[in-house]
C-alpha cells in the first residue's frame, strides 16, 4: 500500500473514500471546509442521527459529487486517546475493505498527537487486512492500494508501515491452512527473509535428532511432515553490546496426538504456530528497521499428529539439555517444543529472552480473547513489556510464577513431567518452561487468547491477529545496554 502524507486535509482530492475523524461531543465539531462544501444540512444530519463521535462509531454518507471522493465516512475519535485513534483508523480500514475501496484519504487530525501518523497507519492496515487468497478470484476484494494521511509525516508513517506489514505477515502465516503451511514450508518462508544483515539456519529432522532435541523430535515424529528447527540471526551493521532471543512455538497443526482433541477443537488448529509466526514477523520488522540490537529469532516447527511412530503417554523424553520429561498428555506438546528452543537460546548467552506461544486454554479462561498472559520473575522486564504493550495497543496481564507451581511437576520416573495438576495450568506451564532457561532475563508470553479470533472483534476479522508483534518490536527498540 502506498502512503501519501498531506500537510492539510483536502476535500477536493480524488479518492474512493474520504474519512474524517471527529472528537466526541454533542454535537461533534465538523471541519468548516467540509460544512462549506456539503452544506449546513450535514450538521442537521448528525443531530438527526444522534451521532456523537464515540470511539469507533461511524456514519457513512454519499457526497453527491460535492467532494473529491464519492463516499464520506465520519468516524468517532472519542477523546482522542492513542487506542481510540488506532481504533478509528481500524474501523475505516475495515469499511474500506468491505466496500472494495482502492484509495482512501484519512483525516484524523482533530486528535492532535505526535503519534498520529503511526497510529493511523497501523490501525488502518489492521482493519483493511483480508485473507482471501484461497477464494475464487471472482470472490476476492482488492485491498486498499493508496492511503493518503492528512497531517501525517513521512518518517513516522514509513516506520509504522514496516511494523504494520510485519503484522500482516504474521496474520497470513497464522491463517494459512495446514496443508499449505507445514514445518518445511514454514522454514522455507523464514529462509526467504534472509538478507545482508540476517542469516537463517534450518535443521531438518535428522539434525534435530542428532543434536538431542528430544521434545521437538517427539512432537513431530508422528507426521509425514517432519519437524524443523529454525534460527534467524540479525546482526546490526554497527555491532551491538546486547543481544536478544525471541523464541516461538511453531506447531503448524495440533491434532492433540494420542490425547486426541475433539473435532470442533481441531478446526482452527492451524493457529497453533502463532508464537513462531510472531517471531518471524518481528524479525522481518527488526531487520527492515535496522535496529541497533542483535536479535535471534528461534522456533521449532512440527505437526502433532497420530501415526505409527507418534509419541505416547508415559514416554520419557530426553530434552536438549539432558533433562528427562515424562509425558502425561500429548496435547501439551507446545511446552516440549519450546523447552528445546529455550535451551538453545540459553546456550547463545543472550542477555534477554522472550518466548511466545498459544500454550494453554487455562490462560484464555483467565484472561479472555484480548489479553496475553505474562510470566516472569523479573519485575523490571515485566514493567518494560507492560509499557511497550500499552504503547502498542496490545493487552498484556501479568500472572503468577511461583515455586509451588514447580512442585506440581514432580514425577516418579523422570526428572519432571510437563503437566502438573489441573489448577493454575497457565502458571504450571510457565514453571515448566522456566527450568530450561539458564542465564538471560526471561519472560513467557501466552498468546492463546488474542492470537486467533473465532469471530470478528473490533476492527479485526476472524482469524489471526498478529497480537504482540507491535509490542515485541517496540520493546526491542527501547532496549538499552
Amino acid at each position: 500500500m502506498d502512503l501519501i502524507p498531506l500537510t492539510d486535509a483536502s476535500v477536493d482530492t480524488a479518492a474512493d473514500i474520504l474519512a474524517v475523524g471527529l472528537l466526541e461531543g454533542v454535537p461533534p465539531v465538523l471541519p468548516q471546509a467540509l460544512v462549506d462544501r456539503m452544506g449546513p444540512g450535514l450538521v442537521d444530519l448528525l443531530a438527526a442521527e444522534k451521532f456523537e463521535a464515540k470511539a469507533e462509531a461511524t456514519l457513512a454518507l454519499p457526497t453527491l459529487g460535492k467532494l473529491g471522493a464519492p463516499q464520506l465516512i465520519l468516524v468517532g475519535l472519542g477523546a482522542g486517546e492513542p487506542d481510540q485513534i488506532r481504533g478509528a483508523a481500524g474501523v475505516v480500514g475495515m469499511a474500506a475493505r468491505k466496500k472494495g475501496a482502492q484509495s482512501v484519504i484519512l483525516d484524523l487530525s482533530a486528535a492532535s498527537t505526535a503519534e498520529l501518523a503511526s497510529l493511523a497507519v497501523v490501525g488502518f492496515t489492521a482493519g483493511n487486512y483480508q485473507f482471501d487468497r484461497h477464494k475464487s478470484e471472482s470472490k476476492r476484494k482488492a485491498a486498499c492500494s493508496t492511503l493518503t494521511l492528512a497531517g501525517g509525516d513521512a518518517g513516522s508513517s514509513q516506520r509504522a508501515a514496516i511494523v504494520a506489514d510485519a503484522q500482516a505477515v504474521v496474520r497470513d502465516l497464522v491463517n494459512e491452512p495446514a496443508n499449505v503451511l507445514y514445518p518445511e514450508t514454514f522454514a522455507a518462508f523464514a529462509v526467504s527473509l534472509a538478507s545482508d544483515s540476517m542469516t537463517v539456519t534450518v535443521w531438518d529432522d535428522q539434525k534435530i535428532l542428532a543434536e538431542g532435541m528430544g521434545g521437538l523430535h517427539a512432537v513431530g515424529r508422528g507426521s509425514i511432515h517432519k519437524p524443523c528447527f529454525v534460527h534467524m540471526h540479525y546482526r546490526p551493521a554497527g555491532g551491538s553490546e546486547i543481544s536478544v532471543a525471541l523464541v516461538g512455538k511453531g506447531v503448524t497443526y495440533d491434532s492433540g496426538g494420542m490425547s486426541l482433541k475433539p473435532s470442533d477443537s481441531q478446526q482452527t488448529m492451524r493457529c497453533d504456530m502463532a508464537g513462531a509466526a510472531t517471531v518471524v514477523g518481528a524479525m522481518q520488522a527488526i531487520d527492515r528497521l535496522g535496529l541497533p540490537i542483535e536479535v535471534h529469532g528461534i522456533f521449532g516447527a512440527a505437526e502433532n499428529m497420530n501415526g505409527a511412530d507418534s509419541y505416547k503417554l508415559g514416554d520419557v523424553l530426553t530434552m536438549y539439555d539432558g533433562t528427562t520429561v515424562e509425558v502425561h498428555n500429548t496435547d501439551a506438546e507446545g511446552r516440549l517444543v519450546l523447552a528445546d528452543c529455550l535451551v538453545y537460546a540459553s546456550k547463545l548467552e543472550v542477555d534477554h529472552c522472550l518466548d511466545l506461544a498459544t500454550l494453554t486454554g487455562a490462560c484464555v479462561v483467565a484472561l479472555g480473547s484480548r489479553y496475553t498472559g505474562l510470566f516472569t520473575e523479573s519485575d523490571d522486564l515485566a514493567a518494560e513489556l507492560m509499557a511497550s504493550a500499552d504503547a502498542a495497543g496490545d493487552g498484556l496481564w501479568r500472572l503468577p510464577l511461583a515455586d509451588h507451581f514447580r512442585e506440581a511437576l514432580k514425577v516418579e520416573w523422570a526428572d519432571t513431567n510437563h503437566m502438573g495438576g489441573r489448577w493454575g495450568g497457565a502458571s504450571i506451564a510457565a514453571a515448566f518452561l522456566s527450568r530450561f532457561v539458564d542465564g538471560p532475563r526471561w519472560a513467557h508470553l501466552d498468546i492463546a487468547g488474542p492470537a486467533f479470533l473465532d469471530k470478528p472483534e473490533r476492527y479485526y476479522g476472524k482469524g489471526g491477529t498478529g497480537a504482540m508483534l507491535r509490542t515485541l518490536v517496540a520493546w526491542v527498540e527501547n532496549l538499552e545496554a
